[in-house]
């Protein structure tokens, strides 16, 4: 144990498992986080969990089991339900639907072969029709109809319900999800054939729509229940799995997992929220982000978080996280709330070719962490992103992560020059210099997507940069997006995981019912019913609340969704506390106009046409722990910290000599001009010719890429 540690320590550990890496942070009460990477293992994901444990108790010079049972808190983040989605490999899932709405699922409002490309395209011959996840001869209609005022036109036949169910027992399903029209508005249907369910099945894993996705837009809500399902064996044999793992190393403390919505949850309760763990990893870093933003004073954000396998991007403007209410998750919509975040495949790990026209293109295939770039000797020998870094100069072979993990620059030589050198007529370096053009244009190219899409300019925002290889190529995208400042958070390399463990608790409920205005209202807010908008915004407070376990430290806050009349895309809109009064609606109403035109256009807003409130929104947060992180070692001279020097090359200068740091020696009050490499145990730092850095008494590492003084 470290000569400054108390006799019994308490430890909140978080954690992030990212396709190539696996990121661990250490909080103690009074001390400065501790941060560890360790290789994913894909066979067995917890493997990789412990070797990393196995690594924070190493630092703390103790044993596996005496530092688990010192855990009194783990939070852990994870891509399993988003591999599993898209990997097409959850359990075996039937649909039970309305009669007569089977094809449902097929039809996807006519966006099949669209998902995920966006409607503007032309590429018109690249659509495709996603695999599905549950195929035709597993979606049963049931007689059965609601009415959308809630009022029963067809009864349930029970019969019918029980023999299909058998039927679909015996071909071999695991899981059910139960997804009947109208069933937001009355679920009494879909809960007596959960009744049934237990009667006849009860080993089988349900989800009801009405519980899953309470909203309009049948759907979305019965891909959301079918998602919800599917992913729910998958997840809940992870978790299983994760949890024996830690509690078998000494582990007896709380373990919550990280919901993609906005905060974590408890462990027992994600496997019956499955969905909600959909880019459960990434939400982590725009959280952990959000905070930071609030404490450095900076209301609009660009989270930037490359990792081995791809490149994520969330906003968070004014102070608050961009959340989307309908996502795209593997070829389906799902009406599921979620912390937006945009990926493209730039990471790492990223594998370079040249393509049949002759051009260089970057990923989105990548190496991930089996066989890993080439330079990793691991059998890959195809050329990756972290490749061209070390031809470049720009990472050192020997010091990668911290030393433990040497690299082998002529393997990266090798794959470069015989895949795309040779085949485009550069030498290695240049060849190697136009990969990380490629992709950092890229990502430059996705922050200005991002923002602009919504209606901002880019130049408005501060990057945050994290991630084990974001920091390494931030100073380069966030130069070429225009944006001027750039911010390396101390806890970069394992940031999301650090969102993980300082997350609140969080839960969200939400109900649709129709309040609309009438066109040509010259006071639309008048023809709203403000007292039963109260109401049901009181309703869904106590459900948030008994769903937090009735913690009264909860802290409640209020989300309409907006829209014109006959338009289909929706703003969310916070509202204030209190009694939903004809003038807070007056106000809600000109905000709503004021934001659709920042992101359409000055005069595009159509009050004329009316106002539409589809959707009320309750989210509740309970902070889980207040450990007080204690002060950073460094000196604020960077010469204390000064390596040496090396040979790097830019793009706008070529090979330069570029002093080079020990990132971790960096303390509140240094500053120092590029080109510079600050390299740190899990990442590497880069400051480009032109810029400047301050370290500021966070120990945040300040960027100015506009290279100003």
């Amino acid at each position: 144990m470290d000569s400054n540690s108390d006799p019994v320590p308490r430890f909140f550990v978080g954690t992030d498992v990212g396709g190539t890496f696996t990121d661990l942070v250490v909080l103690r009460d009074g001390r400065p986080p501790r941060l560890f990477k360790s290789p994913t293992t894909p066979d067995d994901r917890s493997e990789g969990v412990v070797n990393a444990l196995r690594l924070a108790a190493e630092s703390y010079g103790m044993d596996l089991p005496g530092f688990c049972a010192a855990i009194g808190y783990f939070a852990h983040g994870t891509t399993a339900a988003t591999n599993a989605l898209i990997e097409r490999k959850g359990a075996p899932t039937a649909l039970l639907t309305t009669r007569g709405f089977s094809d449902t699922m097929l039809i996807q409002r006519s966006m099949t072969s669209w998902v995920g490309m966006g409607a503007a395209t032309g590429h018109y011959s690249r659509r495709r029709n996603p695999e599905q996840i549950v195929p035709r001869s597993r979606i049963a209609e049931i007689t059965e109809r609601i009415d959308a005022a809630g009022a029963e036109i067809v009864a349930l036949d029970e019969a019918e319900a029980r023999a299909t169910l058998r039927r679909l027992r015996a071909e071999g399903v695991r899981a059910l999800a139960v997804s009947f029209l109208w069933s937001f508005v009355n679920g009494a249907h879909e809960e007596r054939v959960a009744r049934i369910i237990e009667e006849e099945w009860p080993e089988a894993y349900s989800t009801l729509s009405h519980e899953v996705a309470p909203v309009i837009g049948e759907y979305e809500r019965s891909a959301t229940t079918v998602v919800n399902s599917y992913l729910g064996p998958v997840i809940r044999d992870y978790i299983a799995g994760l949890e024996g793992r830690l509690r078998s190393t000494g582990f007896t403390g709380d373990f919550s997992i990280m919901d993609s919505g906005g905060g974590v949850m408890r462990a027992e309760d994600a496997a019956r929220r499955a969905s909600s763990m959909l880019t459960s990893g990434p939400a982590g870093g725009v959280l952990a982000s959000t905070a930071l933003a609030a404490r450095l004073g900076h209301p609009n954000v660009i989270t930037s978080d490359m990792g081995g396998t791809s490149f994520d991007v969330g906003l968070i403007i004014d102070g608050e996280p961009l959340v989307e209410r309908i996502s795209e998750v593997g070829d389906l919509h799902l009406a599921l709330p979620r912390i937006k975040v945009t990926a493209i495949g730039a990471g790492g790990g990223s594998l370079a070719a040249v393509d049949e026209s002759g051009v260089l293109v970057v990923g989105p295939e990548s190496a991930g962490s089996v066989p890993g770039p080439a330079c990793y000797g691991r059998g890959g020998d195809r050329p990756t992103v972290t490749d061209a870094d070390v031809v470049l100069g720009i990472i050192d072979p020997e010091r990668f992560l911290g030393g433990r993990m040497p690299l082998e620059r002529s393997l990266a030589e090798k794959a470069i020059r015989t895949h795309i050198a040779e085949p485009l007529g550069l030498g290695v370096e240049e060849a190697a210099a136009g990969i990380r053009r490629v992709a950092d244009n890229q990502m430059a190219d996705l922050l200005r997507k991002v923002t602009v899409g919504q209606g901002h300019d880019p130049r408005d925002f501060v990057v945050y940069a994290y991630g084990g290889a974001g920091p390494t190529h931030a100073y380069a995208y966030t130069e070429a997006a225009g944006i001027a400042t750039l911010v390396v958070p101390p806890t970069s390399t394992v940031h999301s995981a650090y969102g993980t463990v300082t997350s609140d608790r969080y839960r969200a409920v939400q109900t649709t019912e129709v309040h609309r205005t009438p066109p040509g209202a010259d006071d639309p807010a008048a023809h709203l019913d403000a007292g039963r908008i109260t109401e049901s915004f009181d309703a869904l407070a106590e459900r948030c609340l008994a769903d937090l376990d009735g913690d009264r430290r909860a802290r409640l806050s209020r989300v309409a969704y907006l829209k014109f009349r006959r338009q289909s895309h929706e703003l969310p809109l916070p509202v204030p506390d209190g009694p939903v009064t004809t003038g807070v609606l007056r106000e809600l109403i000109g905000e709503f106009r004021a934001a659709y035109e920042r992101i359409y256009g000055a005069g595009t807003a159509l009050l004329g046409a009316g106002v539409e409130i589809h959707t009320l929104r309750v989210e509740g947060r309970v902070k889980v722990s207040d450990v007080r992180e204690g002060p950073y070692p460094g000196s604020a001279d960077p010469d204390a910290s000064l390596i040496g020097e090396r040979e790097v090359h830019f793009p706008e200068t070529g090979r330069i000599a570029t002093r080079v740091y020990r990132g971790e020696g960096l303390g509140a009050g240094a500053a120092l001009r590029g080109p510079a490499i600050l390299e740190f145990a899990g990442t590497t730092v880069v400051i480009g010719p032109s810029q400047t850095l301050h370290v500021d008494q966070r120990n945040n590492l300040v960027i100015d890429c506009k290279g100003e003084a």
